[in-house]
């Protein structure tokens, strides 16, 4: 599920559920915390990267998991999906994303909580939230236009369209885009940067970075869960996981006429 590994300083976490397009289920979500809260504590660790397996980075929530909870059949986890953002936002140390591959919900709006976002040029990335009738997750209502300017957010968030690697290299969500071939060793070679540098001191810059955003983070979270506690269970958001299993493409326009 996790492969963990450690060279020069530096931690790597690979998602590890290829067959699954390393999509989160609750297993997953606690795994990836409980690695985080363990290298945010860990003197041998300077710098962590995030990766996946396959072809995917991650697919974001695992929804055969999702459709299970819906009827009862799944426990939530320890940490679940707000303890894994909870981390991500509150991570000390430099955290960087080596995006392998696909990218969906968590798997992209994660990618706004890291400190440097790598990307093959096979990566694709996917917010589907208005395919689903939902609305944004993980603070992208405040991170994605934090760094990618209002109308680059506005069209990844509300489109549900693929975006490339080099779409998020224009847009400001990917840092350096490689070959796949070249992703880890590019990823590894700015990763050692870093982690020659003092622990300490690598904690008390990015603290000075990031502490403006905090507040920021923590009201867009509020906004976007009350926005799902609101749209969740809707005509409209019943109509999207229906013809998401059925393979089709929903009929929000009937949706809307019918329940306003």
């Amino acid at each position: 599920m996790l492969q963990i590994t450690d060279v020069d300083r530096i931690r790597t976490i690979t998602l590890d559920r290829p067959d699954a397009l390393n999509a989160f289920n609750e297993a997953l979500y606690d795994a990836t915390t409980d690695a985080l809260l363990d290298a945010a504590t860990d003197n041998s660790v300077a710098v962590v990267i995030i990766t996946g397996t396959g072809r995917a980075f991650s697919a974001g929530t695992d929804v055969v998991e999702m459709a299970q909870r819906n009827t009862g059949g799944i426990e939530n986890g320890r940490h679940g999906f707000p303890g894994l953002v909870d981390q991500l936002v509150a991570f000390p140390k430099p955290l960087f994303c080596a995006v392998n591959g696909l990218a969906l919900g968590i798997g992209a709006t994660m990618l706004a909580l890291a400190d440097l976002v790598f990307m093959s040029t096979e990566a694709r990335v996917r917010c589907p939230f208005t395919a689903l009738a939902v609305a944004p997750e993980a603070a992208s209502s405040f991170t994605f236009p934090n760094m990618l300017g209002r109308h680059n957010a506005t069209w990844a968030l509300m489109s549900s369209e693929w975006l490339s690697a080099e779409d998020c290299r224009e847009m400001g969500l990917a840092w350096r885009v490689t070959s796949p071939e070249e992703l880890m060793d590019e990823t590894m070679r700015h990763a050692r940067v870093l982690a020659s540098k003092s622990i300490s001191s690598l904690v008390e810059s990015k603290r000075t970075i990031v502490a403006a955003l905090a507040p920021q983070i923590e009201a867009a979270r509020e906004r976007e869960n009350a926005a799902f506690a609101h749209l969740m269970g809707r005509p409209a958001n019943i109509e999207a996981l229906t013809a998401l299993a059925e393979r089709r493409t929903p009929d929000f326009a009937a949706i809307d006429l019918e329940h306003g």
